[in-house]
């Protein structure tokens, strides 16, 4: 079984600064691709930002020379580093890895999700 934990959301004023942390634990052979999704009220879900094993990194127009996706690959963890916020960055977060695990002796890729953080930035 995997857990993944989100944490470091909270309420921001306009301008400031966040910065979100997700490990994954568990019976994990390695993690590919993580990344962290966005869902706002009434809207769907959406990539913020994803980084691969090797390093190489993914971002919504959105954020882009606003936020900065890191990882610690020896801690099965994930960083966001959030500056220059927004009201519309309001949302709550959710933290995504795609582990893979042996299962019956076969290798398997699960997409794992966190429950969220909340991030509210007020104007």
């Amino acid at each position: 079984q995997v857990q993944v934990v989100e944490s470091g959301g909270g309420l921001v004023q306009a301008g400031g600064s966040l910065r979100l942390s997700c490990a994954a634990s568990g019976s994990i052979f390695n993690i590919n691709t993580m990344g962290w999704y966005r869902q706002a009220p009434g809207k769907q879900r959406e990539l913020v930002a994803s980084i691969t094993s090797g390093g190489s990194t993914n971002y919504a127009d959105s954020v882009k020379g606003r936020i900065t996706i890191s990882r610690d690959s020896a801690k099965n963890t994930v960083y966001l580093q959030m500056n220059s916020l927004k009201p519309e960055d309001t949302a709550v977060y959710y933290c995504n890895a795609r582990t893979a695990r042996y299962v019956l002796g076969r290798l398997y890729e699960y997409n794992d999700w966190g429950q969220g953080t909340q991030v509210t930035v007020s104007s």
